[in-house]
């Protein structure tokens, strides 16, 4: 009966290290079915007349100073 719980015990911890990992990869493989999925959406979608306006896109700089070098 000692063998059973050890195995079980073994078994558990196996498990409970392995969980995190799986549901890592299933959430990984989920975003990338959903970039694919916009990805073909916004490839199918009609192109934007040329006269419509554009979104203004900003750059942000790197902020030079850190506390690390005062």
């Amino acid at each position: 009966m000692d063998a059973v719980k050890n195995i079980l015990g073994i078994a558990a911890l196996i498990a409970l290290f392995l969980l995190p990992t799986l549901l890592g990869l299933f959430r990984e493989r989920r975003i990338d079915r959903q970039l694919r999925e916009a990805e073909q959406a916004r490839a199918d979608a009609p192109p934007e007349a040329a006269g419509a306006a554009q979104p203004v896109t900003a750059t942000r700089r790197p902020y030079l100073r850190s506390w690390a070098r005062i």
